[in-house]
C-alpha cells in the first residue's frame, strides 16, 4: 500500500470511529521507544484501582482491577499472577479493531499465544450510549472476530483511565511477576490491516514483547503510541 493510500485509509477509519460524536484520539502513529527512553505516562484522573500504583507505568506493578465479563462473572487481574497477561482495549464498533481482527495482527494473536500459556483479556471502557457499548453488541463482536477470550466491561472508564488507554486497540503486556512491560500499539501498521508500512518492515510489538518475556528478558521496545479510535469514555 502506498503512503498516500495508507494515510487516506487511516483518515477514513478515523471518520468512522467518530460516529457517536466523540473526537478520535490524536495518537495515530506508532514510533517505538526503547526501554532506556521509555516515557512516563501521565497520572490518570480516575481514583486508583490498586494499592500498588495510581496509574499504569512500564516497569512498575500493573494496577490490579476486577471487572465483569459478558456473563457477569468477575475477573481479577491479580488472579493470573504467575502467568503473562495481555490486555487489549476493545470496541467492536471501531473500524481499526475490525481491521485488526479480520485482516491484521489481532486476527490470530490470542490463539497463537494461548498455546504457550499467555492469558488474553479484552477490555471495553465504552460508556452507555457510546459506540460499541453493551453486552449484546460485544457478544456479536466476539462471534464475528472469533474471540474465545473474555471481554470485560469497564462502563465507568475507571480502569481505562487508570491504564491511560487512549485508543482501540491499545495493548498492554504484563509479565508473570505482575509487572507492566509494554504498552502501546499492536504493531506498526496504523491502518490496522497488518501490512508492512511503505519502505519498512511490519513489526508486531506485542509479539516481540511476549517473546522477550518468554526468554526472561525485557522487551527492546517498551512503549509506542497506540493508533485507532479514541476510547469512548463517558467524558
Amino acid at each position: 500500500m502506498s503512503r498516500i493510500a495508507l494515510i487516506l485509509a487511516s483518515l477514513a477509519l478515523l471518520a468512522a470511529c467518530n460516529k457517536d460524536g466523540q473526537q478520535p484520539s490524536a495518537q495515530t502513529s506508532s514510533a517505538p521507544t526503547s526501554a532506556a527512553q521509555a516515557s512516563v505516562a501521565p497520572a490518570a484522573t480516575a481514583p486508583p484501582v490498586a494499592a500498588e500504583a495510581a496509574h499504569a507505568e512500564v516497569g512498575k506493578p500493573a494496577p490490579d482491577f476486577a471487572l465483569k465479563d459478558l456473563d457477569g462473572k468477575e475477573v481479577r487481574l491479580s488472579s493470573f499472577k504467575g502467568k503473562t497477561v495481555v490486555l487489549e482495549w476493545f470496541n467492536p464498533g471501531c473500524p481499526f479493531v475490525d481491521k485488526s481482527h479480520t485482516k491484521g495482527s489481532l486476527k490470530d494473536a490470542a490463539k497463537r499465544h494461548a498455546k504457550s500459556g499467555v492469558v488474553w483479556l479484552a477490555i471495553n471502557s465504552g460508556a452507555p450510549g457510546k459506540q460499541g457499548h453493551g453486552v449484546d453488541t460485544n457478544r456479536a463482536g466476539a462471534k464475528k472476530f472469533g474471540m474465545e477470550y473474555p471481554i470485560l466491561l469497564d462502563e465507568s472508564g475507571e480502569v481505562g483511565k487508570t491504564y491511560g488507554a487512549t485508543n482501540t486497540p491499545h495493548m498492554y503486556v504484563v509479565d508473570d511477576k505482575g509487572t507492566l512491560v509494554y504498552k502501546g500499539a499492536i504493531d506498526n501498521s496504523p491502518d490496522g490491516e497488518g501490512e508492512s508500512p511503505t519502505g519498512g518492515k511490519l513489526v508486531s510489538y506485542v509479539d516481540e514483547a511476549l517473546a522477550a518475556v518468554a526468554s526472561g528478558k525485557a522487551p527492546a521496545t517498551t512503549e509506542t503510541k497506540a493508533y485507532g479510535c479514541g476510547v469512548k469514555f463517558a467524558h
